[in-house]
């Protein structure tokens, strides 16, 4: 009998990373990680990367396999994880994919959207654009084609703004009605999906003291390093904290606005992971913010039952 995958989510700063080591030991386990940023180089401190004493307790997998500057898609996590979990299942051991990419998970999970590839055209076209008229113009534009994704964008996520433009262009057909068509489930082996979470209260103290804790790491030397190799266009210095402290270094803004701004946006994140994985019916919650020795009865519970 092939050996569950063990995914599991939840909203950043929830706690993930020391359940899964804690799991990943007594379950011989290796885990595979789902975040959209630990997969580049050198952005250590700013993704929560698991430190080098963490990846000698249990071998971790798709950390620091690109370079900022490169593409890397939900497409290339699908393929690279999915080789992964195949190398892992082959030793007798348990896989777990862990990280709060719903993405990422979804992608690995279910069937992936298969929108056309990527156009340098019809991309340059688009950013000479944006460099015109703004992100926002461009933001306009794609909700008068195809309000559902519009409103799922932020104004200020160029990336996504530019992408579900370019699918529209290169396809004909509008971004939501493609994504709905395709994400029909299917199987890629059996799983556990295992989502972890704590009162909103409680989350938002631990994003705050995560992002203090950053901060006296050195995470803004992390960030002068890598614009210091690296255009600070690259798409995942979009991410939170990496613009943050951009925009401060660029003289867009004071330290304590970028970090504020940082913490807000933050909490922002976190409540839309919740929400995306709310939505999917296989999550068994845990609470980690009830008796600590309960929860940890009730995983182990859920994944010795599927065990073979």
């Amino acid at each position: 009998m092939t050996s569950p995958a063990i995914l599991i989510v939840g909203p950043t700063a929830v706690g993930k990373t020391a359940i899964s080591l804690g799991l990943a030991e007594r379950y011989e386990g290796e885990i595979v990680i789902a975040d959209s940023l630990q997969v580049y180089r050198h952005m250590d401190i700013g993704t929560a990367k698991p430190t080098a004493e963490e990846r000698e307790e249990v071998p971790h997998h798709l950390l620091d396999i690109a370079d900022p500057d490169q593409p890397f898609t939900a497409a290339d996590y699908s393929r690279l994880a999915e080789a992964k979990v195949r190398e892992i299942r082959q030793r007798g051991h348990t896989p777990f994919l862990v990280g709060g990419c719903g993405l990422y998970i979804r992608a690995w999970a279910d069937s992936l959207f298969p929108g056309p590839s990527e156009s340098p055209k019809i991309r340059r076209r688009l950013r000479q654009l944006a460099s015109q008229g703004g992100g926002k113009g461009l933001h306009q534009r794609l909700f008068m084609l195809d309000p559902a994704s519009a409103d799922k964008i932020h104004p200020n996520d160029t990336y996504r703004i530019l992408r579900a433009l370019e699918i529209f262009e290169a396809s004909g057909k509008r971004p939501s009605e493609i994504r709905g068509a395709q994400w029909a489930r299917r199987s890629n082996g059996p799983f556990l999906l295992l989502g972890l979470s704590r009162p909103r209260a409680s989350l938002y103290r631990r994003i705050e003291e995560r992002i203090d804790s950053m901060i006296k790491e050195g995470f803004l030397e992390e960030v002068e390093f890598l614009m210091g190799r690296f255009s600070a266009d690259c798409k995942p210095f979009q991410g939170l904290g990496y613009k943050h402290m951009i925009e401060y270094l660029q003289g867009r803004c004071e330290f304590e606005e970028a970090v504020s701004r940082w913490k807000r946006d933050t909490r922002r994140y976190a409540k839309r992971q919740i929400t995306w994985f709310s939505r999917d019916d296989r999550v068994h919650w845990i609470s980690l913010e009830e008796d600590r020795e309960e929860a940890w009865v009730r995983i182990q519970s859920l994944i010795e039952a599927n065990l073979p």
